[in-house]
């Protein structure tokens, strides 16, 4: 009996490592996963154009979010240029706050915070949600949302749409939860059995060490990438529609949500609440970042015995006294960051969709050239000493790469993932590794500021007599 179910044991295992390896050797399915390329394809290739085909921007959306809460989305594809430290992506900023690499995404597409760990998983060095306002509202009403198809572009009117700061607080305490249990390695201990499952302990045993081998087996044979640092969670903060004080709502949002942040965004630059943009003018957007300040260095120290650094999210619509008036500001205030940019209300005449007379925001590839000047002009007013994140119509590496040469320290993507799936922070970070290893670049503060001669080496010749 003993010898039967050792040659059975032995027959299944064998059977299952040489099916295993089969399908390993088409598709590396098996050692790598929702990160393998068979199922990056399959998301970007063929769910997302149906997603797409068959259901409105919001739905889409929305189904999108509900799959990724359930871990159906594909994880990030390392490539060997990082892996193997030839090429470091990771940034840190002046406070010592390390992004684990330079690509994150944008606020708006998980509003709540509730697929926070399965957007980092997706490769984002960086994950910002909101914005947030201290009460629920609906935000305008649908449709809000458009595709521009023919542009690669979006056009939304949501209008800070929001579950209010009570209900995401209790997402933020869940996800901060979760994270520390699975750092203390306590996340999914093993329960006492019941008596009425013992007759399942042979085959349960069995099957455990059949899966156990054959981990083994392609663990020796496709050994798995290194860990990658934790990526950044940012909160980004918005207004009420209803409210009628310039700073309260912001001060509410950072007392209240600021310790569970990375960073804090103050969103002054939605188009699609009244009066908003008006904060970005020279008077009241210094009243609204000296007390969005005062606010910040109340909060308590973090583990790191630091504060989530402040930044301010602008428009692109800005002229170019009111980008200096702002750069002032932010100076003045001792403002860690700004976030260049938010949507557009300017309707290129390249425009082809018959969507594009919509009233909103105006986001992805429309935008891209509009962002990257403002990114230039707010790199050299600031003299390449606040950290930009860069934004807008971001799709390739080389979008970034433009981006970073003109200033940004980091970048966020949202809109372009709408035509070209969640596999796209994977393809960015190859493809901008590959165009760095092509320059001759190894890591990314060789690239940051590029276009700004001066400004540049300086920094440069700083970084080398600091080391």
């Amino acid at each position: 009996m003993l010898r039967h179910i050792r040659k059975t044991a032995l027959k299944t295992v064998s059977t299952s490592i040489v099916v295993v390896a089969g399908v390993e050797l088409a598709t590396k399915l098996p050692s790598e996963g929702r990160s393998s390329e068979l199922y990056h394809h399959f998301t970007d290739k063929v769910v997302t154009p149906l997603m797409r085909s068959l259901l409105n921007p919001e739905n889409a959306h929305h189904v999108a979010l509900y799959f990724l809460q359930r871990g159906f989305a594909p994880t990030h594809r390392p490539n060997i240029l990082e892996s193997s430290s030839n090429i470091n992506l990771s940034v840190l900023t002046k406070d010592r706050l390390l992004f684990p690499n330079c690509i994150g995404l944008a606020a708006g597409f998980d509003k709540d915070g509730v697929a926070i760990e399965n957007l980092m998983a997706l490769g984002f060095g960086f994950v910002e949600i909101g914005s947030i306002t201290p009460k629920p509202q609906p935000g305008n009403s649908k449709p809000r949302m458009f595709r521009l198809i023919e542009d690669q572009g979006i056009i939304n009117r949501f209008g800070f749409n929001s579950i209010g700061i009570d209900a995401v607080e209790e997402n933020l305490k869940a996800f901060r939860h979760r994270q520390q249990t699975e750092e203390e390695g306590q996340k999914n201990l093993p329960g006492k059995r019941s008596n009425s499952l013992a007759s399942r302990d042979v085959f349960d045993s069995f099957s455990k060490i059949t899966v156990s081998i054959m981990k083994s087996v392609l663990r020796f044979f496709f050994p798995p990438f290194p860990k990658q640092p934790k990526s950044l969670l940012g909160i980004n903060l918005g207004k009420n529609k209803t409210s009628t004080k310039e700073t309260e709502d912001y001060e509410i949002g950072i007392e209240r949500l600021g310790q569970y942040a990375d960073y804090l965004v103050i969103n002054i630059s939605s188009p699609n609440t009244p009066g908003l943009r008006n904060l970005q003018q020279s008077e009241p957007i210094r009243r609204l970042l000296k007390a969005a300040m005062r606010k910040r260095n109340e909060l308590p120290f973090n583990e790191n015995h630091s504060k989530p650094p402040l930044f301010v999210k602008i428009a692109p619509d800005l002229s170019d006294s009111e980008l200096e008036d702002i750069s002032n500001a932010v100076i003045e205030c001792d403002i860690d960051g700004i976030l260049v940019s938010n949507t557009s209300n300017q309707r290129p005449e390249s425009l082809e969709s018959r969507n594009s007379d919509e009233i909103g925001g105006l986001s992805g590839s429309p935008i891209r050239h509009l962002s990257t000047e403002c990114i230039r002009k707010m790199y050299k007013l600031t003299g390449g000493n606040v950290f930009i994140v860069g934004i807008g119509g971001v799709g390739s590496g080389h979008d970034v790469y433009e981006k970073m040469k003109a200033g940004a320290s980091v970048v966020q993507i949202y809109s372009q993932m709408t035509y070209q799936g969640p596999g796209l922070v994977s393809r960015i970070r190859k493809e901008l590794s590959e165009i760095m290893r092509q320059n001759g670049q190894h890591d990314v503060t060789d690239v940051i500021g590029l276009d700004h001669d001066e400004i540049f080496w300086e920094k440069k010749l700083k970084r080398a007599m600091e080391v």
